[in-house]
């Protein structure tokens, strides 16, 4: 007697059911990488690019599923978005160009005091230990700049130019060298929140030339109708002039790298402090839960070199400094 066998019966549903699931899983990472490579900066993407990092990470996840599942097609489709993603976030963490080595040394930090809540103390040692020629701050309040008189910055940092404020929409810039032409200007703002202050001036460092700086603090894109008012003031920061004098813009720009607005900010001649010196994927702000992200920059015009950044907790403050190491042009 013969006997036959035949194979298991199959089962394309579940075949089909899985195929489905990989290119649902793909799918994310693939929109997010063409959202980020051309620039799609709408409505509540704009606070969701804040997080490409974490997004450009994950993007590998389907394709390691996908080749185990022998899926080539989807495996192929996730590849390509798990390298665009890559492509652009990367580099931050890579040393690149640094601009001029030679100029006077010259070092600016910046930190959100967070309504005026982070401990004063530990901002002017900060100061103090590294020594600090220029410090900008913002959400800068009457309370905060008792705290930093009475914790000693009139001694290290003389020279100040202030609107303090109560809330979120103050700023200050102090500085050891005398300034000129300072003052103040007021971004845009929504229906239902005042622009915040942002404080310039114009100092000239022993040896060096005239440097213009910038205590720089857009509205944040904290709801849709907020959009407009943060594209804004992004758009109105100053451009790099190559015959005018170099400029330092510092603050929380209330943006990442992946988002287009200030990426065009920094194509107006100037380099990202963090983003050459490979620290550029360092968190900056993420209070709670929510995982860090890198709002806070020094962006020096391309005249000046990036010698050095580091990012610094600040007890009392969501977000943290970074304090950069210049040099700018000699006189």
């Amino acid at each position: 007697m013969t006997i036959t066998t035949t194979p298991a019966p199959t089962r394309p549903a579940r075949r089909v059911a899985r195929t489905a699931l990989l290119a649902l899983l793909v799918l994310p990472g693939l929109l997010w990488a063409a959202a980020r490579l051309f620039g799609w900066e709408r409505g509540y993407l704009v606070q969701v690019f804040a997080f490409t990092p974490y997004a450009a990470a994950w993007a590998w996840v389907p394709v390691v599923l996908a080749v185990l599942a022998r899926k080539w097609l989807i495996a192929a489709v996730g590849v390509v978005a798990a390298v665009v993603l890559a492509v652009c976030v990367l580099p931050r963490a890579l040393p690149s160009d640094r601009g001029p080595s030679g100029g006077v040394r010259l070092t600016v930090m910046t930190i959100n005091v967070y309504l005026g809540t982070a401990d004063p103390a530990a901002i002017v040692k900060l100061v103090r230990d590294n020594d600090v020629a220029v410090l900008a701050v913002q959400e800068f309040t009457p309370d905060s700049r008792a705290g930093l008189t009475a914790a000693g910055i009139d001694g290290l940092l003389p020279y100040q130019a202030l609107a303090e404020e109560p809330g979120a929409t103050g700023s200050g810039l102090y500085s050891r060298f005398p300034m000129a032409d300072q003052g103040s200007r007021r971004g845009s703002g929504t229906s239902e929140q005042e622009g915040n202050q942002q404080t310039y001036a114009t100092i000239r460092p022993p040896g060096a030339g005239a440097v213009f700086v910038e205590s720089v603090h857009p509205m944040a894109p904290y709801a849709l109708d907020a959009l407009p008012s943060w594209k804004s003031d992004l758009a109105d920061l100053p451009r790099a002039e190559p015959d005018g004098t170099p400029r330092i813009l510092l603050g929380d720009f209330n943006s990442t790298l992946d988002h287009k607005a200030v990426r065009e900010v920094i194509a107006g001649g100037y380099r990202d402090a963090a983003d050459v010196t490979g620290d550029g994927l360092t968190g900056t702000w993420g209070p709670g839960p929510v995982p860090p992200v890198t709002l806070d920059h020094v962006l020096a015009d391309r005249r000046i070199g990036i010698q050095d950044v580091r990012v610094t907790d600040v007890t009392g403050s969501d977000h943290r400094s970074v304090l950069a190491s210049l040099t700018v042009p000699s006189a």
